[in-house]
């Protein structure tokens, strides 16, 4: 019988500015491999903290592309492995975002979840028969079907900030009822909120030797008896987790903090009493907020976004992570500038987020990227991004002394970031 060896490698990406870097487990290459049948021999090879060893040898080299700014590098890759005889096929979010482009480097490209459908891939590699795509975009598994992340690929040793812990991500849930305006999600994983089974999911979390957890759901605030039930059944574990928004109810919120939320991602897209109310709301729970803004959206202007800066210091944010408005392909917002004629270029290795690539409407592209840098200066003017990171961090460790789990967190020296890929600032 045939043994299959597959090389899964996930490329190396430029990162903010002006972002402490510190490195955490990729969540995509770890997923993906979970949906490997266990007798496929696996190696993995993450760019942003180790070497790829091209001379490992493999039967086939599975590049995990998540992002858009990812895709340059990974087809320089791809295109080296080809031409030392090795198959290359790519999948993840961004290929599922470029797979014509990416037909133009692999000799296959995986599209949609991989749980269920990527035996047929292994089938036909070792009948020497792999197809150019395997299209499964539409094609989404039964969510029983997602078993735990193979986190025994990852090399621990390569992840550490500074001797503290990190955090390991997870999730909960595909899919979103949501249809934002920046976001690609409805396109990759549809509109309809697809939560994994609770035991399932919590049976995974007791498998993860790791206190610290960043749930990397889009939303957990799309169903709200799901939500509770989620929350009830993590107070037992007393992990301590980060999440993107939850649902400002009083009984979610206070089953969130009971349920160890150490600090959530919060959207900051105005000055209303509303932004302020929430923020207010979360930390009166012992529960800190991170600000995620958005840069140069049609309303804003140099003196808008000024204002809004101002805004974010005077309601005490915890942390604060400036993006540049970006339009991502199958993204809502792109289409609307594309049909403005307002993309300035398609060239990837700028898409981080971090750069201007469209013409602002009440603004000039420079004077964009001038204000981008005012924000992450002026917020953090007084009070850099690790001293603000470390308070924080101060927060979970508090925590944990409380319920007698910050031992056990800390043992065998292990840091802020066992963790593999340096995307503080990406998800």
């Amino acid at each position: 019988m045939f043994q299959v060896k597959i090389k899964i490698i996930y490329p190396k990406w430029p990162k903010l500015n002006g972002q402490t870097e510190f490195h955490l487990p990729p969540h995509g290459p770890v997923c993906f491999a979970g949906a490997i049948p266990r007798d496929v021999e696996i190696s993995f090879f993450d760019e942003n903290v180790e070497e790829i060893d091209f001379s490992d040898k493999a039967d086939l080299v599975a590049l995990s592309v998540m992002l858009t700014c990812q895709t340059p590098r990974a087809w320089q890759i791809a295109d080296r492995c080809r031409a030392e005889g090795v198959p290359v096929i790519t999948g993840g979010i961004a290929t599922m975002l470029h797979h014509e482009e990416a037909l133009q480097h692999a000799d296959a490209v995986f599209l949609g979840e991989a749980e269920g459908h990527f035996e047929e891939v292994i089938r036909d590699l070792a009948n020497g028969k792999l197809k150019r795509t395997y299209d499964y975009l539409r094609s989404y598994p039964d969510t029983g079907l997602i078993g735990p992340a193979r986190r025994d690929i990852l090399n621990r040793q390569l992840y550490n900030y500074r001797g503290m812990q990190m955090v390991d991500l997870v999730h909960a849930s595909r899919g979103c009822r949501f249809n934002c305006f920046p976001c690609c999600t409805p396109y990759l994983g549809g509109r309809k909120f697809r939560p994994r089974p609770i035991d399932s999911f919590i049976e995974e979390l007791n498998g993860i030797d790791n206190n610290r957890l960043f749930i990397v759901d889009n939303s957990l605030a799309q169903d709200d008896e799901w939500e509770k039930q989620l929350f009830k059944a993590l107070i037992p574990l007393k992990k301590k987790w980060i999440s993107h928004p939850i649902k400002d109810d009083d009984e979610i919120l206070d089953l969130a903090a009971e349920a160890g939320c150490w600090y959530v991602y919060q959207a900051i897209f105005d000055t209303s009493d509303y932004i302020k109310k929430r923020v207010k709301r979360l930390q009166e729970r012992g529960i800190g907020v991170e600000g995620t803004i958005i840069l140069g959206t049609d309303d804003h202007d140099e003196d808008y976004i000024k204002r809004l800066i101002d805004f974010l210091l005077e309601i005490d944010l915890d942390l604060a992570e400036f993006t540049i408005l970006t339009p991502f392909p199958h993204t809502p917002i792109r289409e609307q500038l594309m049909e403005e004629g307002r993309i300035l270029h398609n060239d990837w290795a700028q898409y981080t987020a971090g750069e201007v690539v469209f013409k602002p409407a009440k603004m000039s592209a420079e004077k964009l990227q001038e204000m981008y840098h005012y924000a992450w200066d002026t917020f953090y003017a007084d009070c850099s991004q690790p001293v603000k990171m470390a308070k924080l961090f101060m927060k979970v460790i508090e925590k944990e002394k409380a319920d007698g789990t910050y031992k056990n967190a800390t043992r065998k020296g292990r840091g802020w970031g066992h963790d593999k890929n340096k995307i503080v600032g990406s998800r």
